[in-house]
């Protein structure tokens, strides 16, 4: 099979590669072939998409040398001045920055850029992922904060603010800006799942302003709409198995038991299913990450014990 073709494949199949280890080592070990071929020639959007992620997984694994010379023909093609160029210019600085002075030189730079251009929202982007890798994430969240002043429309940034309230055990900041991305996009079956998953840590910590049962009965809502949008959507069956599990534990005297122990009984054979499915290798089932379907298993394994004991 030709490189190209073979490279496009690989990213429908796993069209997020740089999340999992193994994927972004994989489409890193192809660059070397790509970059020698006749193919990397050609001037299509499909090229340059299979360069930047080509880019982004060999400096993810170590690559310079090959992340530099797809550096170097986005450059060609697009210009040192883009604005996606300048981005991916600063994160290959970022990668290969060997001190804190060099990170912060970067960071000056970013500065620098936006000075002149304001409204150039990859490196403002870039300057916010750097702040954190400095530790000020404080500094990152009031960055974001402002993006979204005048950009409150930028799904991902909401996501992102809300990732990073939730580390900073602002439950309910994050579960405003998941809502935000839920105006934006309002068939986001992962933003309901998080959504879910964001109440019931809540719950789970004190730090709601709810009773338990009722957090968890909110976030049984979101999981299963989650659900309903995605058939198969692993982590909204599982957090849908988990808070049904915990709410069947409470024993609600509302009369929402028998409904409750079906959503239960319904997530995990959903659950059993795709764990099934994938450890046998069948063909269309191959695209949830390991790590999760281990999580499913072991979630699925402990609820058989306990029934058992």
């Amino acid at each position: 099979m030709a490189i190209l073709k073979f490279l496009l494949s690989y990213l429908s199949v796993h069209p997020s590669p740089l999340r999992n280890p193994s994927t972004s080592l994989h489409l890193s070990q192809q660059a070397p072939a790509f970059l020698s071929s006749s193919e990397s020639t050609k001037d299509t959007q499909e090229t340059w998409l299979i360069y930047e992620q080509l880019l982004l997984s060999c400096l993810r694994t170590g690559d310079d040398n090959s992340a530099r010379l797809c550096l170097q023909r986005l450059s060609d093609r697009f210009g040192v001045d883009s604005a996606r160029v300048k981005a991916l210019t600063g994160l290959y600085d970022e990668a290969t920055s060997n001190s804190r002075g060099e990170l912060e030189s970067v960071l000056q730079r970013y500065q620098d850029i936006l000075k002149e251009d304001p409204t150039n929202m990859p490196i403002e982007k870039r300057r916010i992922s750097l702040l954190l890798s400095l530790g000020r994430t404080e500094d990152a969240i009031k960055a974001l904060t402002s993006l979204l002043s005048h950009s409150p429309n930028d799904a991902e940034s909401w996501a992102h603010l809300s990732s990073l309230y939730f580390t900073q055990g602002l439950y309910q900041q994050s579960i405003f800006c998941l809502e935000e991305v839920l105006l934006i996009l309002p068939n986001a079956y992962n933003i309901f799942a998080r959504i879910g998953e964001v109440t019931y840590i809540s719950s789970s910590t004190g730090a709601g302003s709810t009773d338990r049962t009722e957090a968890f009965e909110e976030a049984i809502k979101y999981f299963a709409r989650s659900v309903e949008l995605s058939e198969w959507y692993l982590r909204g069956w599982y957090g849908l198995k988990l808070v049904t599990g915990k709410l069947i534990q409470a024993k609600p005297s509302d009369g929402t038991l028998g409904k409750t122990e079906s959503l239960n009984q319904l997530a995990t054979e959903k659950l059993v299913q795709i764990v099934s499915k994938f450890r046998r290798n069948e063909k269309g089932w191959m695209g949830f990450d390991e790590a999760e379907v281990l999580a499913a298993k072991d979630l699925i394994d402990r609820d058989e014990q306990r029934f058992s004991q």
